[in-house]
């Protein structure tokens, strides 16, 4: 039976076709205005309109209604589903695939990435790899409840603005951090986002970044890894894969990279860069 691969755009997952792939779209809202995220709203158009707007964006979960009507397009076609889901932690999107899948026992397995953009990517591109190798559905979803704990994403901020336009950092923070060029590196640990460190200039955030990233028990190349960035360009990406040669020489000849979309964007603004990848 063949298995399809059920998950939401906050994975941030574009310009990839897979047959045995469903992307159940977020909701974006600026306004009055309300766009399907990835369908009627790409990801540069969100960062011109996050940038021409003064106040911040909301995102919607994923109803449990959006969830039935793929699983049951699955179930028509005789498939069994994997579905991948944002962290519960940062959204009720799990819950309502969860609720979604009481219909379909033994056929449609949800699985929370605890983790949101490339991280919750990584791990719905192993499950698509998992899927070529013949695996069952059920089989897939207990290999990721398993390695979902080795994903590790770690990130670099380039302003404050959007940290205190959301609430999760004072005025006076804020100014104080531009004033000083502060670059916060973080993380996602246990389905939520930590403060690593903070350094003085993008420079200094690259190098701490680059830290960050050695000082885990090493990258593992031979499953999914991804590097993504916010805003319109990726220059800074660029330069912070030129500056981190040493991490990739010999591994990979090509890095993939990702835009990452409005329910991270929404909250650190354009100009970060981030790197997903399994631990060994």
């Amino acid at each position: 039976m063949s298995v399809r691969i059920v998950t939401d755009s906050a994975s941030d997952i574009t310009g990839l076709t897979r047959k045995n792939l469903t992307i159940v779209p977020m909701a974006v809202t600026f306004g009055e205005e309300t766009y399907l995220d990835g369908v009627t709203l790409s990801h540069g158009e969100f960062y011109e309109k996050l940038i021409e707007h003064d106040t911040l964006p909301t995102t919607s979960q994923i109803t449990p209604a959006q969830f039935e009507d793929a699983f049951r397009s699955a179930a028509e076609a005789g498939e069994t589903v994997v579905c991948v889901t944002i962290s519960s932690r940062l959204s009720g999107t799990y819950q309502s695939a969860c609720i979604a899948a009481q219909d379909y026992e033994g056929r449609v397995f949800v699985v929370d990435s605890l983790n949101a953009a490339i991280g919750e990517q990584i791990l719905v591109l192993r499950a698509l790899d998992l899927a070529e190798t013949g695996m069952e559905a059920a089989e897939i979803a207990r290999q990721l409840e398993q390695e979902k704990k080795q994903v590790r994403v770690i990130a670099l901020l380039d302003t404050l603005e959007y940290l205190h336009k959301g609430g999760r950092l004072s005025k006076s923070e804020a100014v104080l951090g531009g004033l000083l060029s502060i670059k916060p590196v973080v993380a996602v640990e246990d389905g939520a986002v930590k403060v690593l460190g903070k350094a003085r200039g993008s420079k200094n955030g690259s190098n701490l970044l680059i830290q960050q990233i050695r000082a885990t028990s090493g990258i593992d190349f031979s499953r999914p890894l991804t590097l993504g960035y916010t805003g319109l360009d990726d220059k800074l990406l660029q330069k912070y894969i030129a500056d981190s040669a040493a991490l990739w020489e010999g591994h990979t000849h090509q890095l993939p990279i990702s835009t990452i979309g409005g329910t991270i964007g929404t909250h650190v603004g354009p100009g970060a860069i981030a790197v997903a990848f399994f631990e060994k």
